[in-house]
């Protein structure tokens, strides 16, 4: 596998509400090789086998989907990646749950991912000893799962205070534990100075390398809309400039993508396109391009004319006539996936999911 300047980027569904179906989860096997991404992983929100319910595998014709859809993954050369929320395993007092998770790791094993990634995240962190606690875990996972890459996601994940704010007060040198402790080819997720960062510059990352003595493995939280504000709006904006400046400064990129399948492609060509074209990158030219490209030169015309609608005013802003008008538009394109997912948008169909605490 050919990775864009020697680290991979691919993508997390990793985003509450309304996920993906498993048809359009399929698609974007084709999809991801073709514009040069590296690897998938499956962990919507919404999966209770994968977060609250975690120790319980999942029913058999999910079970048999994911199967699929890793083989039409490892067909496109595309690594797949299973993404699983012991959720507050480190609670419990008698170590039960550590014997439950090993049977767990067991099931998953049976898909043969090639990535697994170990989430903290959306969790309660006020718990002495976390760090630790959060390692010895991750090194059972690393130990016992078939997968040839681990990543790990801290319940703390980002300076962003919104994390303290919910989940409690960090632990005294949280992150230096991992960086003393944790075997150094388990990767880190981080998402930046925000949880929603809109760009990263070097000096941040190349401190928080120093910070958890590996690169930061960047979970990206853009174009993902999930949050109360953001479901609002449709990011389809291509990434800023700075995208084009993280050669060498990650361990691998994930994005972390809409509840919209299909309008993500517009935003994440652009990732691609930041990483090889360097000092050429130019967000405006990669916009315009890619909805033309993807949606078809009507439809792509027609979104890049109302883009300040979608993703600026969004549903909050924009008045009734403009509502109809927007709804009455993409009628006009009944067989274009773009254009339906735009109008289930503008009807309502992804609503906020309260469950969703970091915005």
């Amino acid at each position: 596998m050919t990775y864009i300047d020697s680290q991979p980027l691919g993508i997390i569904e990793g985003f509450f509400g309304r996920e993906w179906s498993w048809d359009n989860r399929a698609a974007y096997a084709n999809f991801l090789a073709l514009n040069a991404f590296n690897f998938y992983i499956y962990a919507p929100k919404s999966d209770k086998n994968l977060r609250m319910q975690w120790q319980q595998n999942w029913p058999q014709s999910n079970f048999s989907q994911l199967c699929n859809l890793r083989e039409t993954f490892r067909k496109q050369d595309i690594d797949f990646g299973i993404g699983l929320s012991p959720h507050e395993i480190y609670l419990d007092k008698t170590h039960s749950q550590r014997h439950q998770l090993k049977q767990r790791l067991e099931q998953i094993n049976q898909l043969q991912p090639d990535i697994l990634c170990i989430l903290f995240d959306d969790m309660r962190g006020d718990i002495p000893n976390l760090a630790q606690l959060q390692i010895d875990i991750a090194h059972q996972a690393a130990a016992q799962c078939n997968a040839k890459h681990i990543i790990f996601c801290p319940t703390y994940y980002s300076f962003d205070p919104i994390l303290e704010k919910v989940f409690g007060e960090m632990p005294a040198n949280y992150w230096e534990v991992f960086a003393q402790k944790l075997d150094p080819a388990i990767d880190i997720f981080w998402t930046g100075e925000k949880v929603c960062s809109t760009d990263y510059s070097a000096t941040h990352l190349s401190k928080i390398s120093e910070l958890i003595g590996r690169k930061p493995f960047l979970w990206d939280n853009y174009p993902v809309n999930d949050g109360a504000s953001k479901s609002k709006i449709l990011q389809l904006r291509s990434v800023g400039k700075s995208h084009s400046q993280l050669s060498g400064l990650l361990s691998g990129h994930a994005i972390n993508p809409m509840n919209q399948a299909w309008l993500t492609q517009i935003p994440l060509l652009s990732f691609a396109q930041a990483y090889t074209q360097k000092n050429n990158y130019n967000p405006s030219f990669s916009f315009y391009n890619n909805c033309i490209a993807l949606c078809g030169e009507k439809l792509g015309q027609q979104l890049i004319a109302d883009i300040d609608f979608l993703q600026d005013k969004g549903l909050d802003k924009i008045t009734e006539p403009e509502l109809n008008r927007l709804i009455s538009t993409y009628h006009q394109f009944p067989d274009n996936p773009f254009a339906r997912e735009i109008n289930a948008w503008l009807q309502g169909e992804y609503r906020f999911d309260p469950a969703c605490l970091t915005e």
